[in-house]
């Protein structure tokens, strides 16, 4: 899935006075409080943390409250959806209107009804509400599904991702997978015929070494004369 990215900082965490005996602690703290909210300085929702050194030489900061600067390099698993980006989600509600989706199971999405291809009709099945192919019965959109969609924007203050099913490369995780792989082995079938009677001539060619295309009709014909002989 693309929107997640690693990303590498160098950071200052700034400590209480009073937690200056327990820096380490004090810095996962800090660390962890950036958990699932957006950062600006990272570009993205921290999903998790990795630090990678932890300057012991504090820098205390002038001031009425002297707090002390850390110095540490950390590594960032950062989700940032940007527009046109593909992401994965489950469907968990589905209206006339919207298609809800929750992506890595806390961002929620919405796909509006316009930004849904035709090719989709919404209807009734089962008693619920589903999103169905017209050109592909099996291509359906239903709730626990998961769907792969486009991103149109991302609100970072609230994590809500606005998608698109737009493209044609978005639907159904499974029968865009399953209908891939299909396509794949259809091609790979369609190449390997054109690729066999090339293969027969050139080892035609390697058996009769360098006999020209007269020479071997001329043997054909030489051939079924004398089985015609046979015959009589």
């Amino acid at each position: 899935m693309e929107g997640l990215k690693v990303s590498k900082l160098n950071l200052t965490i700034y400590i209480h006075p009073s937690k200056s005996n327990q820096v380490s602690q004090a810095v996962l703290r800090e660390l962890s409080s950036m958990l699932f909210t957006y950062s600006e300085i990272a570009d993205g929702v921290v999903l998790a943390y990795d630090i990678n050194s932890l300057d012991t030489c504090a820098k205390i900061l002038p001031g009425v409250f002297p707090y002390v600067g850390v110095k540490l390099k950390v590594n960032f698993l950062l989700f940032s959806p940007k527009p046109n980006t593909l992401l994965e989600g489950k469907v968990v509600k589905i209206t006339q209107e919207f298609i809800h989706v929750v992506v890595l199971g806390f961002s929620a999405a919405v796909i509006a009804e316009k930004d849904i291809r035709e090719e989709f009709v919404c209807k009734m099945k089962k008693g619920q509400e589903v999103y169905a192919s017209r050109s592909n019965k099996r291509h359906v959109i239903k709730v626990g599904t998961m769907i792969r969609f486009s991103v149109k924007s991302f609100d970072e203050e609230i994590l809500h991702v606005y998608g698109s099913l737009i493209p044609d490369h978005t639907g159904s995780i499974y029968w865009l997978d399953k209908n891939l792989e299909v396509v794949s082995r259809t091609g790979r079938s369609e190449k390997k015929r054109r690729i066999e009677p090339e293969r027969i001539i050139l080892e035609q060619d390697t058996v009769d070494g360098e006999l020209s295309n007269l020479d071997i009709s001329q043997k054909r014909t030489n051939s079924k004369k004398q089985k015609h002989r046979q015959e009589s």
